[in-house]
């Protein structure tokens, strides 16, 4: 059996894209602003 393509952890994907990582940094801050403007459902992980 082959195995999935896509894998990752959600412990990983909470360190590297969760929201409070994102507002520690000027341009994780700007991402979020951005997804806020668009009007996006989930603004990060």
């Amino acid at each position: 059996m082959t195995k999935r393509t896509l894998g990752g952890t959600s412990r990983k994907r909470k360190r590297v894209s969760g929201f409070r990582v994102r507002m520690r940094h000027y341009l994780g801050r700007r991402v979020i602003r951005s997804r806020r403007k668009k009007g996006r459902a989930r603004l990060a992980v």
